[in-house]
């Protein structure tokens, strides 16, 4: 049975970029094996025009998350040794194909390569289950990565690399190509985190610290700061007689509340900034006034004491 078709393959910046650095640094090819997960993922189409309905198609994608350098998972004719490949993914997460790396050659597969994504997608007992799918079902290790360096720079200052992500389809046993993205932080990768849970759980840590200020709540802590008449002082010079209590009201769920206080505040800051903003302005130019002065009397003691 073929495996589903993903739409597209991710991988995070520093994974890519360690991929990349261990190719770069190596004095021959590399290949390894690729980790991950395949999600089943709803797309966010918002929109702030409720007459205007999207429809949300589930997109299948494979988060590439780790790897592991190896080449002993496959002998000379590119047939996988289960024995070795289960000695290499032991203790380790989903596996979802693998890499290879190698220079001054084309972007495109070889047929060694050809023949080990073959013999690696075959194992079904190797595979991964889909997440978040609507019946349950299997994603073999199909992923295959070719990253190239097609010409060196003469003054190594420069590296040029390339990479392109592939699935092999056993149903016509043949490689789609397939976009590869590079999740990073930020608002055009907010589908990657929308159904987010760790993997890799914290451990349980001893956070009872007596006499520690984080074990006081909040009421405790600002009725400390304001009994202390030094922190008081400093807190009415900044906030214009805006009491503790008034700012505390200024955070938190009571704020959409008070956004005249705010704005208030705000305009009184503005005010203050451009009052030593003036101030900056006429000191300035009193100390150039005073130069000047200074640089016509020392002209006119040269002048005085110059002999005729």
């Amino acid at each position: 049975m073929d495996d589903p078709p993903l739409q597209k393959i991710a991988i995070s910046g520093p994974t890519l970029a360690s991929i990349i650095q261990r190719f770069s640094t190596s004095p021959s090819a590399v290949d390894g094996l690729l980790f991950g997960h395949v999600t089943h993922v709803t797309p966010l189409n918002l929109s702030d025009d409720s007459a205007t309905t999207a429809a949300d198609s589930p997109t299948l994608l494979a988060t590439v998350t780790g790897f592991l350098c190896s080449s002993t998972f496959y002998d000379s004719t590119g047939a996988v040794q289960p024995v070795s490949l289960r000695r290499l993914l032991h203790l380790r997460s989903s596996l979802l194909g693998w890499f290879s790396g190698r220079r001054k050659t084309p972007l495109r597969p070889s047929m060694h390569e050809f023949s080990v994504t073959k013999s690696l997608s075959s194992f079904s007992q190797l595979s991964s289950q889909i997440e978040n799918a609507p019946e349950p079902s299997n994603f073999n290790p199909c992923v295959f990565l070719l990253l190239a360096s097609p010409q060196p720079d003469p003054t190594g200052h420069v590296h040029t690399h390339e990479y392109r992500a592939y699935q092999f389809r056993g149903g016509t046993e043949s490689f789609e190509p397939k976009s590869l993205d590079i999740v990073n932080i930020g608002p055009a990768f907010r589908g990657h985190y929308g159904s987010f849970s760790p993997n890799s759980p914290f451990p349980a840590l001893d956070c009872e610290l007596r006499g520690s200020p984080m074990n006081e709540d909040d009421d405790e802590r600002l009725s400390r700061i304001k009994q202390d008449s030094k922190y008081q002082k400093e807190l009415d010079e900044s906030a214009e007689g805006f009491d503790v209590g008034r700012l505390r009201r200024l955070i938190g769920s009571e704020a959409k509340n008070y956004t005249e206080g705010l704005e208030d505040l705000y305009e009184k800051m503005l005010v203050k900034i451009e009052n030593l903003t003036r101030s900056v302005e006429k000191s300035s130019a009193k100390v150039l006034e005073q130069e000047n002065h200074n640089r016509k009397l020392k002209h006119k003691i040269l002048r005085s004491a110059t002999p005729e």
